[in-house]
Formats: structure tokens, C-alpha cells, sequence
């Protein structure tokens, strides 16, 4: 499964068969199906990536990390600390 940038209609974001979502772009293993979850946004929702170098990030503001594929850089969104499905945890 790819996870890819949203375009006017997110395929993934009702998608929830067993499995990994990967970079469009280079293949790099970012989130399991285990860690996604329903959300509200029009975007797929997930609340850890899979390994710790699975993505980048870096404070883009208060809250909120710009995130990256941790191999190869490609832009992923954001995670959004503290508003996970969880209480304390984020939401990529």
C-alpha cells in the first residue's frame, strides 16, 4: 500500500485490510495498518509509524511537526501532537 499525498479523493483513508503503507515515492515502510485509525480529516490516520526511522520531523508550529519519509525526504504531512486517538498520543 502507498500512502500519497491527498489529491481531492484519499483512497487509503477508508482502507483498513491488514498490511503496511509504504512512500509513494521510494517504498520505504512508514505506518502499519495496526496503528491506523477513523478520523474526521479527509486524510488516512494513524497514531505511531512503524519503526523509529520510518519518518522525519521537525516543529513546523506549536502542536504541529512537518513530516517526512525517513529515507528519501518525501513530504507526508503532519503529526499533530496530543490529538491521537489516545489521550497523549499523536496523530500522523
Amino acid at each position: 500500500m502507498s500512502f500519497c499525498s491527498f489529491c481531492g479523493g484519499e483512497v487509503f483513508k477508508d482502507h483498513f485490510q491488514p498490511g503496511i503503507y509504504v512512500c509513494a515515492q521510494c517504498g520505504h515502510e512508514l505506518f502499519c495498518s495496526r496503528a491506523k485509525y477513523e478520523h474526521s480529516s479527509p486524510w488516512p490516520a494513524f497514531s505511531e509509524p512503524l519503526h523509529q526511522d520510518s519518518v522525519a520531523k521537525h516543529l513546523e508550529r506549536p502542536g504541529a511537526l512537518k513530516v517526512s519519509c525517513g529515507k528519501c525526504g518525501n513530504g507526508l504531512g503532519h503529526e499533530f501532537l496530543n490529538d491521537g486517538p489516545k489521550r497523549g498520543q499523536s496523530r500522523f
